[in-house]
């Protein structure tokens, strides 16, 4: 929870707009708290996408009513309320209102309307943001970082922004849990339910098209958040072109992912349970394993009410979400539940590009299996155009991934190996030997760029410090 907090203080900085005082005292520039507060957008988006998503799916259900289709009514209706009910908590927990005298709030979030009135809440603070002069509540110090160099600034943080901040923190996880335990295996439902009813009517195409820019506003939230955090003393700041190549990446991985899954299904259907619960069940316990490799113990700030059997469910709540994300496209986290962050702060390019080969591997096992025992439901399709495009589909988004992390990533000038060293390290050490096998007679190293953050000294702050880097 404490590391929820610190991530919404980084919030608070993302939407403001700062004027830098003339003259800098002590080497720190003042920055007047003169800014215009920037509308929640992603508390409304997540907002709209919940009850858009859970109308739809509402209106399915009462189509297979009709129709007598009660096994496709049941998962329908499981893959609506399960999401809408952990996401009911997720609110409740990161607000903290259990201690709250709040009823009409939590009578809301039992009637899963708890969305709403935040989004209510969120917009009133907004639209009443300004009018009457309100004291600070903290000053945020960071060092602002550009072409190697740093200059401390501060900034004053008043109560509105850090209460949107908060909103904000709080919608960008819902959103995560939204996409990933209720869109994906909903979409995944729909299409496959498309296949065997061989028909498509309008309200499903709706859910469909609904589910799916769940699913890829929610990847791309996650792929954020897990920069927000890897990088929590860091100003994160991404340019539009950055945004661009993060829904081209995740909509292209998830689309590909979730079609070939579903290929799969309709030719196999039971061994597709065997694949999906062998992803789910290696995803869970990979970071329980390496936690019990480390011998370390379980971290004490997640919440400070909670015993050691909460703070338990609680971190296999996490890992159950980390795995269900894996399952799909690659999560940008590694957990390490041994640290008090719950995350590990270095970048894995090898576990980053184990992941992709692997998956690829498994994407193409999976339309090959559908190539040679699809059903008849196929006759009228080119089966081999269509698993070449699937192929070429998630070739695509690794490119687009590979070109984010290479040059729209916020951080990756504090990179000590970036794509194009991996690859050139890669294409090396293939080289490194002559034709005849022996290793070569020198050998090189490929050099490392600059370590930026030796530059920026040792930075004090009251609560918080964070490093803005620009382009």
């Amino acid at each position: 929870m404490e590391k929820m907090c610190a991530a919404a203080e980084n919030e608070i900085l993302d939407h403001q707009q700062r004027q830098p005082s003339p003259q800098p005292q002590n080497g720190v520039d003042l920055v007047c708290d003169k800014s215009k507060i920037v509308p929640p957008f992603s508390v409304v988006i997540a907002t709209v996408l919940y009850f858009a998503e859970f109308v739809s799916a509402a209106i399915m259900c009462s189509m297979y009513d009709e129709t007598d289709d009660n096994v496709w009514m049941g998962f329908t209706i499981t893959f609506m309320l399960v999401p809408a009910m952990l996401t009911q908590l997720a609110l409740t927990f990161i607000h903290r209102d259990l201690g709250r005298d709040r009823p009409l709030v939590l009578f809301l979030h039992l009637l899963l309307l708890g969305p709403l009135i935040r989004c209510i809440e969120a917009l009133m603070i907004y639209f009443q943001a300004g009018r009457k002069e309100e004291p600070y509540v903290t000053i945020s110090r960071k060092i602002k970082l550009k072409k190697g160099q740093g200059t401390p600034m501060e900034w004053e943080i008043g109560h509105s922004e850090r209460k949107l901040a908060t909103h904000r923190n709080a919608f960008k996880r819902t959103a995560v849990i939204q996409a990933f335990l209720g869109s994906t295996p909903q979409l995944t439902l729909q299409l496959y339910a498309t296949i065997q009813e061989k028909y498509m009517p309008t309200a499903r195409v709706v859910l469909i098209v609904i589910t799916l820019v769940s699913i890829t506003y929610g990847a791309v939230v996650c792929s954020v958040l897990a920069i927000q955090i890897k990088y929590d003393e860091y100003k994160v700041r991404l340019r539009p072109v950055a945004y661009l190549c993060l829904v081209l990446w995740r909509g292209l991985e998830i689309a590909t992912r979730t079609t070939a899954l579903v290929l799969f299904s309709t030719a196999l259907t039971y061994w597709v349970v065997l694949v999906g619960m062998a992803n789910l069940l290696f995803f869970f316990f990979l970071p329980w394993v390496e936690f019990w490799r480390r011998k370390g113990s379980l971290p004490e700030n997640v919440e400070k009410n909670l015993s050691k059997l909460g703070t338990t469910v609680v971190l296999c709540l996490v890992t159950f979400l980390y795995a269900a994300i894996n399952i799909f496209c690659w999560s940008a986290v590694q957990l390490n539940l041994a640290d008090r962050d719950l995350i590990e702060k270095q970048m894995s390019w090898g576990r980053l590009a184990l992941y992709y080969s692997l998956r690829f591997v498994e994407n193409v096992f999976l339309v090959v299996m559908w190539y040679f025992f699809k059903t008849d439901f196929y006759e009228y399709v080119c089966s081999p155009l269509l698993a070449v495009q699937l192929l070429i589909g998630y070739s695509l988004a690794i490119l687009f991934m590979m070109l984010f992390y290479q040059y729209c990533h916020p951080c990756r000038r504090l990179f000590r190996h970036n794509v194009a060293d991996c690859l050139r390290c890669v294409c090396w050490r293939r080289g490194a030997r002559n034709p005849s096998g022996a290793p070569a007679a020198a050998e090189q190293t490929v050099p490392l760029p600059p370590d930026l953050t030796s530059q920026l000294g040792d930075c004090e702050a009251p609560l918080f410090n964070e490093v803005a880097v620009e382009d």
